[in-house]
């Protein structure tokens, strides 16, 4: 969403019972203090993470975050680059939101980037990016004539091509570029897209099926900074939060709970995380963490009962996609690991 979605509040979806939140959880802030606000980060596993973020920023650790190598993309220094997803410690794919809409993919660890997709025309806005596989991806931009635009790569985003069977956007819906995940593809190939603004959905399309299929989320809405930011997948779990990022102190956030495609039945939850989350992870077992300007928040019951375990201001949280890594990124340059 064009706004410049500043994290999020939470909502999300529910399944079963766990054990109870301990005091054993800790979040470690490893640096800060660099002029860039981080929005996308991918782990791809416990050695070797990625982030970028605005003023054209990227960076790679290759010792679970100690340390981090820092580039400014050259050419890109005022690039709004909200979203990454890496496949090893040299190849990776970043998107920048605003004018130009912009794909830049390495291959040599960030030593040089290569432009694969370029729109002048301010009607595109990136919000989010994700893989199936380290081949098969998609990108999701806001609504252009009543549409969401969705670019589809299926060589590891080298090439970029608009999906020609978009979903249908409401008006005044639109999806939000804040931390990368209210885009989620499911191993099956299932795309799930959530979104806010008048309206807030969650919206689906199986690999099986031509026909996208729409639900309404029992999230705040109603305003472009308000609906539903993220969601995580785990089996038949489906946790969303989100919340209005302009006043992320609120604790009006939902739970909803995902019953067997195409049935969708939303729960909120008994207790609810302490205010607008931006980003949801599923971490292990029952257990999924948040993350937005209000603090960080966990569930050990999949979304039933949250506590709040941190109040520092995150903007993403992402777990390695091999191994258990669980990382952090904020305003600032702020980055931090998460110990469970």
């Amino acid at each position: 969403m064009k706004n410049n979605c500043q994290l999020i509040f939470s909502i999300l979806f529910i399944f079963s019972f766990s054990p109870t939140i301990t005091n054993a959880q800790a979040i470690i802030l490893l640096q800060q203090n660099k002029s860039t606000s981080i929005r996308g980060l991918s782990v791809v596993n416990d050695k070797t993470a990625w982030i970028s973020g605005s003023n054209g920023y990227i960076a790679i650790t290759h010792n679970a975050g100690k340390t981090w190598e820092w580039q400014q993309v050259k050419g890109h220094e005022k690039s709004e680059f909200r979203d990454v997803e890496a496949f090893s410690d040299k190849e990776a794919v970043i998107m920048s939101s605003g004018t130009p809409a912009l794909v830049l993919k390495t291959v040599d660890g960030g030593k040089s980037w290569q432009e694969k997709y370029i729109k002048i025309d301010s009607a595109y806005f990136f919000d989010a990016m994700d893989f199936m596989d380290d081949r098969h991806g998609y990108i999701l931009g806001d609504p252009i004539n009543n549409k969401f635009m969705l670019l589809e790569t299926k060589n590891g985003g080298e090439t970029w091509t608009e999906m020609k069977n978009a979903p249908n956007a409401l008006p005044g819906e639109a999806a939000f570029a804040a931390s990368g995940t209210c885009l989620r593809l499911s191993k099956d190939g299932t795309i799930y897209i959530v979104s806010g603004g008048r309206s807030s959905r969650m919206i689906i399309l199986s690999p099986n099926d031509n026909k996208w299929k729409y639900a309404d989320l029992p999230i705040p809405h109603g305003k472009s900074s308000k609906g539903a930011f993220s969601l995580a997948i785990e089996k038949n779990t489906r946790i969303i939060v989100g919340g209005d990022y302009a006043i992320d102190t609120k604790t009006d956030s939902t739970t909803a709970l995902y019953t067997i495609h195409p049935y969708m039945k939303f729960t909120v939850p008994l207790k609810s995380p302490g205010g607008f989350q931006s980003c949801v992870e599923h971490i292990d077992d029952n257990i999924f963490l948040s993350t937005g300007t209000s603090g960080s928040n966990l569930t050990m019951d999949r979304g039933k009962t949250w506590k709040q375990i941190d109040g520092t201001s995150f903007n993403v949280c992402r777990k390695s996609k091999v191994g258990k890594l669980v990382l952090l990124a904020g305003n600032d340059g702020k980055i931090a690991i998460f110990k469970i």
